[in-house]
């Protein structure tokens, strides 16, 4: 018979979230201690799991069992590695890449201290690189043999996933001849997964799709091989490439702030605060047209209650269904479909891909958001009082409808485009769709007489140096070492599960 070392209960643990076994030595003050004394000459072995806590985090726990007979014991500790060898899913080569000036600068200490050791434990090997300048992982990410990594890991805050994210989607269009700098080609999916180790000032990305910035949580995701699929949208101006973004595209109030706070990094992270202050007293408006196609092929809406939990239907349905539209109708169908244009003056014009929860916003900007049924939500502030824009920022932070006033417009959406008479005159048009209806910047502003010409496109936390856009979302190309948010942790971990005592 084989006992537990520590506990009389039984310990339930899923088969998948098993992180290693090892043979577990025993000294002499051991053996003399309770239990211990009563047997001569005990074999034991730990046993690695993952263990649940409150709010989605994970935490590397363990369980020992000893028995007399070491050819048991050692029969044990093999069918359990051969239960771990049949998780296909999991990573066992992984190519890292550390921001060692990313946040508060603690990258490189976080990942050797709390993580490292966790992939020692799993028997996963690593090829370490500490960035050492902007771009230094993109330029990399084109020249490595991918082929032979079963991921890519990124140490750091949003700004270094979205260095990772840059360079893998462009290595994959490359070795596949798909010209990125034309808005309508169909992008090759990428098959490699990103895992996110938060070490940064924002980690928003983490947050919303594991559920908590927290690293050993998101190192034990890695481990256990977990697959989140994730949207991703294109951002192009004139038929030219700019960004991707898998967050936030924001302009107005969010794009203010960033172009703002860039002049402040020796702030540290408080600038976005300082800056986010100066932004909202300042209160700018911006006259502009946006263009869109409604999302049709996606379930629900931004209003509903439906929130992005893991395994979620809305998403495997809508991407069925979008899957579905495209080999019927083709691409070609889909610039034939309605665009409906708005025009108007707006304090903010936001498109997210996913919920952009955070710590302070729990619910996020978009809080029914979904990550992967190829839409993003589109929300419009129109102009409006000082006082009542802020009432709109508070509800971000407490349970009320965020959408429920009159001067706020959300649509779930496939594609948008936006420009101005500005930027039509300077900078030409994107595209002739909606491009005679397009108004001016308002200039003369009430409140302070400022003389603003445009503002700034935030793009998960970096800025955009063209004002008209065109902007389309991929669904699903690529995937994170995530299993989106668990609604009732506790309660999953106890369904469907394999009880160690039972095995043993």
């Amino acid at each position: 018979p084989v006992t537990s070392c520590v506990y009389t209960e039984n310990y339930f643990v899923p088969t998948s979230e098993i992180i290693a076994v090892e043979e577990t030595e025993l000294n002499k003050k051991q053996h003399n201690t309770g239990k211990w004394q009563k047997m001569a000459k005990p074999h034991a072995f730990t046993v690695y799991y993952v263990k649940k806590a409150r709010n989605n985090r994970w935490r590397c726990s363990d369980v020992t069992f000893w028995c007399v007979d070491e050819h048991l014991c050692n029969q044990w500790i093999q069918a359990l590695k051969e239960l771990l060898e049949m998780q296909k899913s999991r990573p066992k080569q992984l190519l890292v890449y550390i921001n060692p000036y990313g946040g508060k600068r603690q990258g490189k200490r976080i990942y050797e201290q709390k993580v490292a050791p966790l992939f020692s434990l799993a028997s996963i090997s690593t090829d370490v690189v500490v960035t050492e300048h902007a771009n230094h992982a993109k330029d990399n990410l084109f020249e490595v043999n991918i082929n032979k990594y079963d991921g890519v890991v990124c140490v750091g805050g949003d700004g270094m996933f979205s260095e990772v994210m840059h360079g893998l989607i462009g290595r994959m269009q490359k070795d596949s001849g798909i010209d990125q700098n034309n808005p309508k080609a169909p992008l090759v999916q990428c098959n490699i997964r990103i895992g996110i180790i938060p070490a940064g000032s924002t980690d928003c990305i983490c947050y919303s799709t594991v559920g908590i910035s927290d690293p050993v949580t998101s190192a034990l995701h890695i481990i256990v091989g977990d697959c989140q699929p994730l949207d991703v949208s294109s951002v192009h101006h004139n038929n030219t490439f700019l960004k991707y973004y898998v967050s936030l595209l924001g302009y107005g109030f969010y794009g203010d702030i960033l172009k703002d706070s860039e002049k402040k990094r020796w702030m540290g992270p408080m600038r976005y605060d300082y800056s986010g202050f100066k932004t909202f007293l300042s209160h700018h408006y911006y006259e502009g047209t946006i263009s869109f196609q409604p999302a049709k092929h996606a379930l629900g809406s931004p209003r509903d209650k439906d929130r992005c939990r893991t395994g979620c239907y809305i998403c495997k349905k809508s991407e069925q269904q979008l899957a579905e539209q495209h080999k019927e109708c083709g691409l070609k169908h889909e610039e034939d479909e309605e665009w409906k244009v708005i025009k108007g003056k707006f304090l903010a014009i936001n498109a997210v891909n996913m919920s952009c929860a955070c710590p302070r916003s729990p619910k996020g900007l978009s809080p029914a958001a979904h990550l992967a049924d190829g839409s993003a939500d589109l929300i419009l502030v129109r102009k409006c009082s000082r006082f009542d824009f802020l009432r709109y920022l508070v509800r971000h932070t407490n349970q009320d409808d965020q959408f429920d006033f009159s001067f706020v417009d959300v649509h779930r959406v496939k594609s948008f485009q936006f420009t101005s008479k500005l930027s039509e005159d300077n900078e030409s048009n994107v595209t002739d769709i909606g491009k005679k209806r397009f108004g001016q910047f308002c200039r003369d502003h009430p409140v302070c007489c400022c003389n603003i010409s445009n503002s700034t496109w935030n793009c998960d936390g970096e800025t955009l140096d063209s004002s008209a856009i065109e902007v389309r979302v991929h669904c699903q190309l690529m995937k994170l070492f995530a299993r989106g948010i668990e609604e009732n942790c506790k309660d999953e971990a106890a369904y469907s599960q394999i009880s160690i005592e039972q095995l043993l």
